[in-house]
């Protein structure tokens, strides 16, 4: 209706895939998303939430058929896919299979979806290869997480809320993915309105507007000023709320917690795809290991 958007259809990793299945029906699943896409005519295409480059770079392949743009990005963090290729040779491959744009969204938070891509930058820049650097972490703080990222977290995914990150904290973090040179700059699981508008913010700069949400409330909560109390009218300045150190109000909960880490990935027989629900034995099964493991870890 006028407005200045694209409109893409993606694809993500399969269970197909994860249960050992080759690259011709891995790549029959994908094709079967890439028609409804195709007949939609959207603007590009995303590949997706890959845990394993082989999978992304499938994809990849597989929605270049169409003739029409393809980022890809992978769930990875700095020490690379599920089996140990790292984030610097990923992104190498994402390219040579055809990708226009590529980075990482989910499985970390921003601090560490950053330093992933500045590994998958120097791969490039060392290989000679060009594209354009993409971003979309967590909206929550993942320093604790393994290779496997936030699904290994014990909170996962219900209990996540103490991890949000502020909207101080995505404005940092859309400054530092600008200055690193990413330009298709969002976010995944956790994100707000109020996150993204952040982004929009911080990067009015480079953009030349506001986004139409800024006339809701003052820059910086400048609009404090107008607030009764004197102490809370002293924090409507930028320097407060960008310094500011946010208390959880858990006094009892651990700053960081002991993830997983069972170290599945494809093949395994826990990953073996099933038409039938899960039945009342596997759940025992799987019961039973969780409490070994964490017997372990302890």
């Amino acid at each position: 209706k006028g407005e200045d958007a694209l409109v893409a259809g993606g694809v993500s990793q399969t269970p197909t895939y994860l249960s050992g299945r080759d690259e011709a029906e891995v790549k029959a699943i994908f094709r079967q998303q890439l028609d409804v896409f195709v007949k939609k005519n959207v603007d590009f295409l995303i590949a997706e939430y890959f845990e394993h480059i082989e999978e992304a770079a499938w994809a990849v392949e597989t929605l270049k058929e169409s003739g029409k743009p393809v980022a890809a990005t992978m769930c990875i963090g700095p020490e690379g896919d599920l089996h140990g290729v790292p984030p610097g040779e990923c992104a190498v491959q994402l390219v040579k299979a055809g990708a226009s744009i590529v980075g990482v969204n989910c499985h970390f938070d921003p601090e560490t979806c950053l330093r992933t891509v500045k590994l998958m930058k120097e791969g490039l820049e060392a290989a000679k290869l060009k594209a354009h650097l993409m971003s979309q972490p967590l909206a929550f703080h993942t320093p604790d997480c393994g290779k496997q990222g936030f699904i290994d977290l014990p909170e996962f995914p219900f209990a996540l809320e103490p991890r949000i990150v502020t909207r101080w904290d995505v404005q940092k973090y859309a400054r530092e993915a600008y200055n690193l040179g990413i330009r298709y700059i969002g976010g995944c699981c956790g994100f707000e309105p109020y996150h993204i508008r952040a982004i929009a913010e911080e990067l009015a700069p480079e953009r030349g507007f506001l986004p139409l949400a800024s006339e809701k409330h003052g820059s910086w909560g400048s609009d404090l000023s107008m607030h009764t109390k004197p102490w809370v009218r002293a924090r409507a300045r930028k320097e407060y709320w960008e310094n500011l150190m946010p208390a959880s109000g858990r006094p009892y909960c651990p700053s960081m917690s002991k993830p997983d880490n069972w170290g599945v990935t494809k093949g395994a027989a826990e990953l073996m795809q099933q038409k039938e629900a899960t039945t009342e034995q596997q759940l025992k099964e799987l019961f039973k290991k969780q409490k070994f493991k964490s017997n372990i870890v302890a």
